[in-house]
């Protein structure tokens, strides 16, 4: 996968386009499944990490809007993707915790 002699551009487009598609994926499951809830059932922390899935998810698809525009020359900042990052964690750990109290539709 990885080819240490791809050009800049190629390199970037190598690494940030699947890291990109992992961060659509998980923000676009955690929506989904708390968004199937009804919003007054979701604790204060799922919903303020509901609120924060739904910017991350806009500035997601600016990012990618703008890595497509430049046909890959444009990255994402690391601050930026490490906030993601640790919002994905945030994700994992309140979605198993739903999961294990047997979390209505979560487990389906």
């Amino acid at each position: 996968m990885f080819t240490p002699n791809l050009p800049e551009p190629e390199l970037l487009k190598v690494l940030l386009e699947p890291l990109l598609e992992d961060f659509e994926y998980w923000f676009s499951y955690t929506r989904s499944k708390l968004s199937a809830e009804d919003l007054a059932a979701l604790s204060p922390n799922q919903a303020d990490l509901l609120a924060r899935v739904d910017q991350a998810y806009l500035e997601l698809q600016a990012a990618r809007s703008l890595f497509a525009a430049t046909e890959g020359q444009a990255g994402v900042e690391t601050t930026l993707m490490f906030r993601w990052h640790q919002l994905v964690m945030e994700c994992w750990q309140i979605l198993n915790q739903r999961r294990v109290r047997g979390g209505s539709q979560l487990s389906k």
